[in-house]
């Protein structure tokens, strides 16, 4: 459980390659059809099997790690509840024989390790929410974000942008700046935006014939990206 952007789908990834497992991320967002997990039965035209089968189906073994992304926005109409389909698949003492409508036999998924993200945990039935152990993460500190930036955020949008540190070098003041003037969020996507915003100015100036270093320092980080956002003094506006 944590707000956007604070890294939560990546965890998962990471637990999945530390533990040497298949990763398979499977997208709850607005998920409101019981079939898309328990799967349509074969007297229906066009039917499959449920999202869960067809992900160990994918991953080629018996024990990936599943990623059950944004559970929390799972919705229910009159095709069937989805969550409550769910309360099988995430209870260890039932899944061993978990029963998909389309392959018509028990499947057992305990060998199966289920990892599920939300940002509101209110908002999971009580009874699912009982299957589970709740990890929070909470929002990253200005230190955490710098550090996010520098070690991954910039190298990544100048492979993106096919630049090198020859081309830009953003300064470390510039970048607490960015942090502490352009956004207020818990995660950093809104940061890596504005990183990758600068990458695109300096892939202008490239196409446009100017081959210098753009050196984007606290000076110049202004005209670059406008007027500063967030001010800690109040009394700055005036």
């Amino acid at each position: 459980i944590g707000p956007p952007g604070v890294g939560k789908t990546s965890l998962g990834r990471s637990i999945a390659r530390a533990l040497k497992r298949k990763f398979v991320r499977i997208s709850l967002g607005g998920v409101r059809d019981e079939a898309e997990i328990r799967g349509h039965r074969r007297t229906y035209v066009g039917a499959i099997p449920g999202r869960i089968i067809t992900a160990v189906t994918n991953a080629g073994t018996a024990n990936p790690l599943i990623l059950l992304d944004e559970i929390d926005k799972l919705g229910g109409d009159f095709r069937g509840d989805p969550a409550s389909a769910l309360l099988e698949v995430l209870d260890a003492e039932q899944n061993f024989a978990f029963a998909d409508h389309y392959i018509e036999i028990p499947f057992d998924l305990s060998q199966v390790l289920f990892l599920t993200t939300a940002n509101d945990v209110s908002a999971i039935p009580e009874p699912l929410r009982d299957r589970m152990e709740i990890i929070e993460l909470s929002s990253y500190t200005a230190e955490e974000k710098f550090n996010i930036a520098k070690r991954h955020l910039v190298p990544k949008q100048l492979k993106q942008h096919g630049l090198t540190r020859a081309n830009i070098r953003i300064t470390d003041k510039a970048l607490r700046l960015m942090i502490e003037g352009y956004t207020r969020e818990a995660g950093v996507r809104r940061l890596e935006r504005i990183i990758s915003k600068l990458c695109r100015k300096e892939a202008v100036r490239l196409a446009d014939g100017i081959k210098d270093t753009l050196v984007v320092d606290h000076l110049n980080l202004q005209e670059l990206l406008g007027p500063v956002k967030f001010k800690d003094d109040p009394t700055l506006y005036d």
